[in-house]
């Protein structure tokens, strides 16, 4: 069993995680980064849930809607069957804004017979900080903190009310519905209208899901994906979530717990590259714009991480009352991360930048603010690039000269450069070309370990690390160099275990690497496609995508010997290396296909 057998719903303002059984265990209102209503997977006890009960001679199945984030949970005897249908609204109205309400939908479609269950409905406000009193209220069951942090929930439904709050037998002779929002409603909810939001919402993203380029193979797994990414990215700001959760832990009972509900700007930036790639060119330019609005001056710190409105505090706090994820305590709510240097941050933005350049018409005013940015970028890069720092995975002490940030410094400069050649501004460009040089040569002499025959982690280190094999995607190296290849034969020796792999095996600030981290998977079995080992790197990922939970979704990292899901989930990081690998796997057949027919 994953463990993470949940599928995810929302609207592009919230998500809610809803278990294989049809239980809402995690659901955060009114915004993504808001506290808790619904936390059971962060303590079973106190968390608080949304659960439809039925008895054991029940089979439980579930699935997504094709080509949307509709969830369907059916429960069936064989001669009683229902569905949940479950949902966030989301709809473009008549002035061309979106219906986007803090609201998650519960369509019961009865499907044949007189099914019976039972309800638990039991609200947690604020984390499950205090008690939650729910109560009947003007048609609807309210629920109210009794603590400081006043909050409420409403819960609208056509079931008898008095059931629901004594968790009382249900029997459905006819469609039912249960809408739960985080606001008063004004218009009175009925079946009719919860229907008509079902329809539209199931309309709004089959229309999305048909602008998505398709692809030969694994077209279902990409376009699953790209649904995840689209439901993690905020539509107000234009940020895009690392993941939808907090404190699910890369290794259960350990303290590598973090809070993933912001917006990190390196996985961010991956995503948008890779859903401009997919034909959704305005989430990308929506996210341009969150980065154009939060460095607003030329020598502003660029953090590593903002909040999903452009916070720049993010306060990191443990939530000691709750348990955690099958016991893993703590559970953390901001992220203490924001505080980091990461050099690699200015190459993984300036890559935006160029690609916003290069696939879209940019205005003058946009034109002109990013290469203000860029300009800014390299003059922070040569002045940094020498220094050590935090590197990609965090490290929280010791800083060191890790070989990724001084990838990432280079191709800062190497697409300032371009930039500055597509806008034909090149008056900078001798002293930019000599410093990206200058760095390209810092790398190849410091970064490769000739005793291991690879490029390691860090300067003067022999420890391998799955980020240098980004080395050859980012422009550094060619596939075919001996010296790429070599790496990533070394780096599979040193860290691959079963085809899933580790980042690093050395030893950081909370011990030793337990699990595998998902990406790095996606990274590797991409490297040994890039060098021509393609039947092979198939096979794993073919192997890896058995991985996934029931529905697709994959967390931050999975357990080498059971293959359990672990970490924050879903996890967009995981996601979009999913998408870029099935994507060169399916180009590659075209491309041989196009040769075939050349030849022919």
């Amino acid at each position: 069993m994953n463990n993470l057998d949940y599928g995810i719903i929302g609207n592009c303002k919230s998500a809610a995680l809803i278990s294989k059984n049809g239980a809402i265990d995690w659901c955060c209102l009114p915004n993504f980064d808001s506290s808790s209503v619904f936390a059971k997977i962060l303590d079973e006890k106190k968390g608080g849930t949304f659960e439809i009960i039925v008895s054991e001679d029940y089979k439980i199945s579930q699935k997504y809607i094709h080509k949307t984030n509709i969830l369907v949970t059916e429960f069936t005897n064989g001669t009683d069957s229902f569905e949940s249908i479950d949902f966030m609204p989301r709809y473009q109205k008549e002035n061309g804004s979106y219906h986007t309400p803090a609201d998650i939908i519960r369509y019961i479609k009865l499907i044949s017979g007189t099914p019976v269950f039972k309800v638990n409905y039991q609200p947690k406000l604020e984390y499950a900080k205090g008690e939650t009193h729910s109560k009947k209220a003007n048609r609807s069951i309210k629920s109210i903190t009794n603590d400081e942090n006043y909050d409420t929930l409403y819960l609208y439904s056509d079931v008898d009310l008095d059931k629901i709050l004594r968790t009382e037998e249900i029997t459905l002779t006819e469609h039912a519905y249960f809408l739960i929002s985080y606001h008063e409603k004004i218009v009175e909810q009925s079946l009719e209208l919860c229907y008509l939001k079902l329809q539209r919402t199931r309309v709004y993203w089959l229309n999305w899901s048909e602008k998505t380029t398709s692809y030969a193979v694994y077209n279902d797994q990409i376009l699953r994906s790209a649904l995840v990414l689209k439901l993690l990215s905020y539509e107000k700001s234009g940020a895009v979530l690392a993941a939808a959760t907090t404190s699910l832990p890369e290794t259960i009972g350990e303290v590598r717990n973090w809070d993933y509900r912001f917006c990190w700007i390196r996985d961010a930036s991956m995503v948008i590259k890779v859903i401009s790639d997919l034909g959704h060119r305005q989430v990308a330019q929506s996210f341009l714009q969150f980065i154009i609005d939060i460095i607003p001056d030329k020598d502003e710190k660029i953090q590593i991480m903002y909040g999903i409105n452009g916070e720049k505090e993010l306060t990191e706090k443990t939530l000691d009352h709750l348990s955690g994820y099958k016991n893993s305590s703590p559970v953390r709510t901001g992220n203490a991360a924001y505080h980091q240097k990461q050099n690699d941050i200015y190459g993984i933005l300036m890559n935006v930048i160029y690609q916003q350049f290069v696939q879209f018409d940019c205005t003058e005013d946009e034109s002109e603010s990013l290469w203000t940015i860029s300009k800014s970028i390299v003059h922070i890069v040569n002045i940094n690039w020498e220094k050590p720092d935090k590197g990609i995975w965090e490290f929280r002490t010791e800083e060191r000269h890790f070989t990724f940030s001084k990838l990432l410094c280079w191709v800062a400069v190497d697409r300032a450069i371009k930039i500055g050649e597509i806008i034909d501004k090149t008056n900078k460009n001798e002293r930019w070309i000599e410093l990206r040089d200058r760095i390209y040569n810092d790398i190849y002499e410091n970064a490769w370990n000739e005793e291991v025959q690879a490029y390691t982690q860090s300067y003067g280190s022999g420890d391998l690390d799955a980020s240098t094999l980004l080395m050859e995607s980012y422009g550094f190296i060619h596939a075919k160099d001996p010296r790429f290849i070599s790496t990533v034969k070394a780096t599979e020796k040193e860290l691959c275990n079963d085809g899933l792999m580790y980042r690093y095996k050395n030893k950081d600030d909370f011990g030793l690497p337990s699990s595998s981290f998902t990406i790095c998977s996606f990274w590797f079995i991409n490297s040994l496609h890039k060098i021509g080992e393609t039947e092979k790197a198939k096979l794993l990922f073919d192997q890896l995508l058995s991985y996934s939970n029931h529905l697709g979704l994959f967390s931050e990292d999975i357990d080498f010997k059971t293959k359990r899901l672990l970490g924050n989930f879903p996890q967009a990081y995981s996601h979009l290396a999913l998408i870029e690998t099935a994507v060169n796997f399916s180009e590659s057949i075209r491309d041989e296909e196009e040769l075939i027919e050349t030849v022919l």
